[in-house]
């Protein structure tokens, strides 16, 4: 059975069509989801998919690229990481992508408020003992950086966690691994230009890889385009299997047993 590590079910193109959507997961054999929150505002519709149904939990952060929503306190995160079926912080990270396009000619400088909201969220993650989900595109030296300055180190003291949706460097793969954590791949896995990002996902050890959709994003090949629900998660395992020279199954079982080992808190 497959596991989706990190999904927006709470998204109207998602939750509009949830019994159609959790009929499908159920056929494709994926029985347990990971719904992922991204503002303060959004958690309760988050959390409450995970109070209603059994095979479904939540995250709790606030996505490095929102701006204009409530900006969350240590405390804040922490209220909410201890509710019932909350297991990780986040998703948080940093985002630099198309900067000057998005966001009015700023600078890296100019994006202060998105490093010091990652630092908040770090020291959530640390107190609560909960895992990191880790946002980075077009910003993996800072965000390593700030995980070393704020001790994510491999320790004992670590918090931990994943780089989701990984579209990084080798290099950056293995910092990230030497810092204890774990790398997820989406669909962007099975897409014909990403060779190189299947490369990282064949020398990943097998106790350090998680897969996830990053829907209604991303849909797999034959997918692409569409928009991408849960039960196309086995679609990103049979790409990673190619490329490891495994059988489908084996990184079912191997994701699947990473995702519980990561997300602790889940018979909460």
């Amino acid at each position: 059975m497959y596991v989706d590590s990190h999904c927006h079910l709470s998204f109207p193109e998602l939750s509009e069509n949830l019994d159609e959507i959790r009929a499908a997961m159920a056929q494709a054999g994926v029985d347990r989801a990971l719904c992922i929150c991204t503002t303060l505002e959004e958690f309760e519709t988050v959390h409450a998919l995970a109070i209603r149904y059994d095979n479904f939990w939540a995250s709790v952060g606030v996505h490095p690229d929102n701006e204009g929503v409530q900006e969350p306190s240590v405390q804040d995160l922490l209220d909410r990481a201890g509710r019932p079926r909350v297991v990780a912080i986040g998703e948080t990270g940093l985002d630099y992508y198309q900067m000057d396009e998005r966001k009015g000619g700023r600078s890296v400088g100019d994006l202060e408020w998105q490093r010091q909201r990652f630092r908040t969220h770090i020291r959530a993650a640390q107190t609560c003992r909960k895992p990191l989900i880790i946002h980075t595109r077009s910003a993996s030296a800072d965000t390593l950086a700030i995980l070393k300055e704020e001790g994510e180190d491999a320790s004992a003291r670590s918090a931990g966690g994943v780089f989701h949706c990984f579209t990084e460097t080798a290099e950056v793969a293995r910092a990230a691994l030497d810092l204890g954590f774990y790398i997820s791949f989406s669909g962007i896995v099975t897409f014909k230009n990403a060779a190189d990002l299947r490369d990282v996902a064949a020398f990943v050890p097998e106790d350090r890889y998680l897969i996830e959709t990053d829907s209604p994003y991303l849909a797999p090949v034959p997918y692409r385009g569409k928009t991408n629900n849960p039960s196309y998660v086995p679609h990103v395992a049979a790409s990673i299997a190619l490329v490891r020279g495994v059988p489908v199954e084996t990184v079912a079982e191997q994701t699947s047993r990473n995702f519980e080992r990561l997300f602790r808190g889940m018979a909460a």
